[in-house]
């Protein structure tokens, strides 16, 4: 609420609560005549003096001042508790204390604003706007006229009023907040006194706290605040003595700075204050750290390398590993029992002894920093004991904290005290951190990773101070777990930054690369996260740690890394996956998802899945348990598998199970056991599974293991289907939908692994056979249900996506009625009200449409073209961009039966329903970039598919004249780049139909200019191209129409090869030569379909720009000869180039005999040369 400060901010004031609340014995007394012992009736006694408040008229009599202090004391003594008292009871009791209180009875005057304070933040009031104006004009008229000693007490009623209030009290805003404004005035962190600064910077921080459909506080008023809770951020000395008092202070600087980067999160581009701020939130997030003393500069700057940190010459740091050494070597003192309340925030006392070898194998020193910067592989500190789950993780090592039992009872209150006000303190600073992330964009972020990401350090160096020095050291489990916060939010999404790390190579050089440096990083970051997770106590904090682990691995590029880092991750995570506490489980399990799915398929992580483990396999006999115990297990297999004597395509590592998959489904399936149980309460009648978080994090790992190691899963093919089938019958809808979704996976699995292009040896693939059985026994089960759960239109939609999984081979083996049962299921479900059902249901049919045993059918290409048109008219756009998707594989579908079929198919498919497609995706060309996509696509698929009986029709002239000039405006419009693609794929599909009047239309001038301007001067080379392609496409001299038009195409083609290289995208250079490839071409195509008449403009081109012309030229005639690409494809340009000079040579002879003419000359040149080149 509005402060949470209490009676600590009013200790030692003369009028606080704190004095107030001692007489409450005695103000009860006077206010009735209840027994003292007696429990009052605070909501009835509130309304009693709220009613004497009302009978009171102002004065000044000392009868009055006696009577109305009274009623404020025993206001301010009762323990009011939410519920009973209105919000209008408490306005209009504070608008009567201020009404009765005149400004000269300064007594009385901070007994209010203590009454203010204390009702509005004990009963959880936010003041209406007409008693706020009243109440916010009494106290700023306070403040400029009472006593200095008056105003803390004032400015902390002001800040309970203001709370959550800012946008009801504009007119206010100028005297608290302008260039000369009260707050301005006081909160000077050098001349305010300390408690003004402090009342002030509160009032300062509750009026930039912005709720939820607010506006924001103005900019100048929002910047003035932003840089006076920096300035007390950055301020060296304070003239407060009290560290909780400074703590205090310091929590609201924070907490104002957060609430304007929650409201504004361009405050920072405003004030260009970012490295300012950084320093100072990295300088209070080691604030009160035992063992800490770090001398922070003033602004940190984006710098690749690791960020300087002054530290004391008088304490120097020891070392990490020292620090742990000197734990374990001291001897353990016994502990007094620690208070109820403690034990949940500080450290256990007492450590197992499985704990201390397990960190000193984990710790590193400096001398070992640079012979090996990884992680050793580690076995568990946490011993398995038959087939019990593990404990959980021991305590952390003591003596980077204290803990409270270390003080004496006399001292230790205080002392606990501070401790908790420094830890808030860390806390608020991580917490504004993490707002600060979310305000700046991840490029800028990134520029300061050395200064907040652990780097490896240098011999005779100390670790510098970061994140992971909280994470490892602070004794709060909050600020921990805030810690792991920031830090994964950096993380997140920093798979581009850190893709260009790179140690897997020896760097022999004479300075250390970039891509060194982070990779530095990313491997003392595992270490320092593994070395967490082994010492941390706190079942909250250790998931925080997990996670933070699982958004490491799902960003770090492994394939660029030394292998071994994921392996010691996989070790050291596999004890929690049995942890008691739930949530470790769910998130340890997250981690190995993310483990599974990290640049899909590494060889390590394929050892990994093959690897035994004791733990959680039983049964394994000696062998296993030698081969875990061997630290160099992992670099011994891929040694061996470098001989060849151990291939992981090997029928000996297929035949091996996997253990994860078999614990995944064990987690899913299999009722738990009592020892796992999250509950005391034990049941012998009713099976208990696995809490539904970890059933369901166990799917996700089965289908992300099935999505990147299906060569893996597959031999357990048909489990998994029983898996997936056993889910969608459950009544958790979570389940189902988790079900549905690893069925999909194991689908699209099969699918992948038959593509032509699969890597996978054909012996090692599924069947189709038994792909069949699989979908069989699929479609046999629960999955049509599904379907048909029309309570359940989530699980539908799941069910829809998994059934256009199936494979094609597949699904032509099914029973006739199984092939029946999936078509009318997709066609019903069409018709569905709910748009995420209807749309899977378009799109699952236009997968159908493509399988060769439906496309020759056409009734149902006719019913799955009526279905799709049907969702194309739909109001949702996710349905009409599935449809329209499924619109542009229907067309491809006629493309390929017009060619395989002939004339037959084309009869038998309707001319009302070709005309209707037509029109609807001309309609749907329209629409947004999603659906205009596919929409042109299908377009140009049917222009192509029209035959001449169809455009001598009248009704289908216009249609065409329609759709024709929406392509042209697609191409020249602003539309995404794929849609400009499609458009001009979709131009390059209607000049190969013959039938259309290609070149006499009115329309041939508009198509070739839209792709002579996108060819010149598109941004997109890949447009270019696909613009180059179309116009190289016509057949003939006359589809290209007139002598200018020839001529405007083949100057336009000249000056885009001229402008091949132009270009502000650096990405865009990749596509360049097959962009000039394309172009010449096209002007080869264009030499061959040349008239006499054209001539004249060709040979001007040629004579003005005949250099540059040949230099390209050249390059694409030999690029195959750098073996760029093959012979083949050499002599197959060569020959273009032939044929092209031989048909200008005919096109002479009848005119000029056999004299060379300017053409002819230039372009055998070209070959001469490139004939040359190649023999020599």
């Amino acid at each position: 609420m509005a402060s949470h400060e209490g009676a600590g901010l009013l200790v030692g004031m003369p009028h606080g609560r704190r004095a107030l609340a001692a007489s409450h014995h005695f103000a009860s007394l006077h206010s009735s005549g209840l027994d003292s012992y007696a429990q009052p009736d605070t909501v009835q006694d509130f309304r009693r003096y709220l009613n004497k408040l009302r009978s009171l008229q102002p004065s000044d009599s000392e009868s009055f001042r006696t009577e109305i202090n009274l009623l404020l004391d025993q206001l301010i003594s009762q323990e009011y508790t939410q519920g009973g008292i209105g919000e209008e009871e408490v306005c209009a009791l504070l608008v009567q204390a201020c009404r009765l209180v005149q400004l000269s009875q300064e007594h009385l005057l901070t007994k209010v604003c203590q009454l203010i304070h204390y009702l509005l933040n004990r009963l959880q009031v936010i003041v209406d706007e007409n008693n706020l104006d009243f109440l916010l004009g009494f106290s700023i008229s306070a403040l400029k006229q009472c006593s200095s000693w008056t105003h803390v007490d004032i400015l902390h009623a002001v800040a309970a009023l203001v709370y959550a209030n800012r946008h009801k009290c504009q007119k206010y805003l100028p005297d608290l907040l302008g260039s000369s404004g009260i707050l301005v005035q006081l909160s000077d962190p050098v001349t305010s006194d300390p408690e003004l600064l402090r009342a002030a910077i509160h009032c300062m921080a509750n009026l930039c706290v912005c709720m939820p459909g607010e506006p924001y506080l103005e900019e100048p008023y929002r910047i003035t605040c932003f840089k006076i809770f920096l300035a007390v951020l950055q301020a060296t000395r304070f003239n407060i003595v009290d560290e909780i008092s400074i703590c205090t202070l310091f929590q609201n600087a924070l907490k104002g700075i957060q609430s304007i980067l929650n409201g504004c999160k361009m405050i920072l581009a405003e004030t260009d204050q970012l490295g300012s701020l950084l320093a100072v939130l990295k300088k209070y997030m080691f604030h009160g750290l035992p063992g800490l003393n770090i001398e922070m500069s003033s602004v940190l700057y984006p710098l690749p390398l690791p960020q300087y940190d002054g530290r004391s010459p008088l304490k120097p740091e020891q070392s990490e590993s020292a620090l742990v050494q000197q734990t374990w070597n001291r001897k353990k003192k016994s502990r007094g029992k620690q208070k109820k309340g403690q034990q949940g925030d500080e450290r256990e006392n007492e450590l197992t002894d499985n704990l201390a070898p397990a960190l000193q194998n984990l710790t590193m020193d400096a001398g070992e920093a640079n012979s090996s910067v990884y992680l050793g592989p580690q076995t568990s500190p946490v011993k398995s004991v038959g087939k019990g789950p593990t404990t959980s993780p021991p305590a952390r090592f003591k003596k980077l904290y204290s803990s409270d039992s270390e003080y004496s009872d006399a001292e230790g209150g205080l002392q606990s005290k501070t401790r908790s006000f420094q830890a808030k303190v860390r806390q608020g600073a991580l917490s504004c951190f993490l707002s600060t992330i979310k305000s700046i964009e991840k490029k800028v972020l990134y520029g300061y990773w050395s200064a907040f990401v652990p780097d490896m350090p240098g011999i005779g160096s100390p670790q510098s101070v970061s994140l992971m020095t909280v994470v490892l050291k602070d004794y709060s489990p909050k600020t921990r777990a805030c810690a792991l916060q920031v830090l994964s939010a950096i993380l997140d999404g920093s798979k581009q930054f850190l893709s260009v790390a790179d140690d897997a190579n020896n760097h022999k050089r004479a300075f250390t690369p970039f891509s060194v440096t982070l990779a530095s990083s990313i491997q003392e970051l595992h270490r320092c996260l593994l070395l967490a997770v082994v010492a941390e106590s706190s079942a909250q904090t250790l998931t925080q740690i997990i996670k933070c682990l699982a958004n490491l691995v799902s960003n770090a590029p492994y394939h660029r890394l030394k292998a071994g880092l994921l392996t010691r991750v996989w070790n050291h995570i596999k004890p929690y996956i049995r942890n008691k506490d739930v949530n470790v489980r769910v998130s340890s399990l997250t981690l190995l998802g993310a483990i599974v799915s990290a640049q899909t398929p590494l060889p390590e992580v394929q050892v990994l899945l093959q690897q035994p483990v004791v733990a959680l396999l039983p049964n394994a006999g000696p062998a296993t348990i030698t081969r875990l115990s061997d630290p160099e297990w992992w670099r011994k297999e891929a040694a061996q598998e470098q001989e060849g004597r151990v291939s992981l395509h090997s029928d000996q590592l297929q035949s091996e199970s996997c253990w994860l998959i078999r614990l995944c489904i064990s987690l899913v399936v299999n009722p738990r056991e009592d020892s796992c149980s999250d509950s005391d309460v034990s049941s012998t009648s009713v099976l208990q599974y696995e809490p539904s978080p970890v059933r369901l994090e166990a799917l996700q790992v089965l289908a992300r293991l099935v999505k990147g190691y299906f060569n893996m899963a597959q031999s357990y093919l048909m489990e998994l289907g029983e898996v997936a089938c056993k889910c969608i019958q459950e009544a958790d809808g979570s389940i189902q939908l988790h079900g549905a979704k690893l069925l999909e996976e194991l689908g699209t699995g099969i699918v992948q692994q038959q593509k032509p292009d699969s890597l996978v040896p054909v012996s090692q693939r599924v069947t189709v056979c038994q792909a069949t059985a699989f979908w069989n026994m699929i479609l046999s089960g629960p999955l049509p249900g599904a379907l048909q759960n029309e309570q359940h239109p989530t699980l539908q939609t799941s069910a829809c996506d998994a059934l256009s999984s199936v494979l094609p081979e597949a699904f032509t083996c099914l029973p006739d009625d199984r092939q029946i049962l999936c078509i009318t299921l997709l066609l019903g479900l069409n018709h569905s009200e709910n748009p995420l059902v209807k749309a899977a249901a378009a799109r699952a049919l236009g997968v159908y449409i493509l399988f060769s045993c439906l496309r020759q059918d056409v009734m149902f290409v006719a019913d799955t073209a009526n279905a799709i048109l049907m969702s194309l008219n739909d109001k949702s756009p996710n349905v009409r961009a599935k449809a329209a998707w499924s619109l542009g594989n229907l067309t491809d579908t006629l493309i390929v039966n017009m060619e395989s079929m002939g004339h037959t198919f084309q009869e038998e498919f309707s001319d009302l329903l070709l005309l209707k497609m037509l029109r609807s995706a001309t309609e749907a060309s329209k629409d947004k970039d999603k659906v205009k996509s596919n929409a042109v696509r299908a377009l140009g698929n049917l222009l192509h598919f029209l035959q001449p009986y169809h455009i001598v029709k009248p009704r289908f002239s216009e249609s065409i004249e329609s759709s024709i000039q929406a392509l042209i405006a697609t191409v020249l419009g602003d539309g995404t780049m794929k849609v400009k693609w499609n458009a001009c794929y979709a131009l390059g599909n209607v000049f190969k139909n013959t039938a259309l009047p290609l070149g006499k239309a009115t329309w041939s001038a508009d198509a070739y200019n839209a792709l002579t301007t996108v060819v010149k001067s598109c941004k997109n080379f890949k447009v270019r191209i696909k613009s180059a392609m179309a116009l190289a496409t016509p057949a003939s001299r006359e589809q290209y129409g007139s002598i200018e038009q020839f001529g405007n195409i083949w100057n336009s083609l000249i000056t885009a090869l001229q402008k091949s290289e132009d270009t502000e995208d650096f990405l865009e250079f990749k596509y360049c030569a097959s962009l000039r490839a394309q172009i010449c071409q096209a002007l080869i195509h264009l030499l061959n379909m040349a008239s006499l008449e054209d001539l004249p403009c060709i040979r001007k081109t040629l004579m003005e720009e005949g250099d540059a012309i040949r230099n390209y030229m050249l390059q694409y005639i030999k690029s195959g000869v750098d073996g760029e690409e093959t012979q083949g494809e050499y002599q197959q340009r060569d020959q273009m180039l032939k044929n092209a000079i031989d048909h200008i040579h005919s096109i002479h002879e009848t005119t000029m005999g056999m004299k060379k003419i300017t053409e002819e000359t230039f372009f055998a040149d070209i070959l001469r040369s490139c004939e040359k080149e190649i023999n020599y």
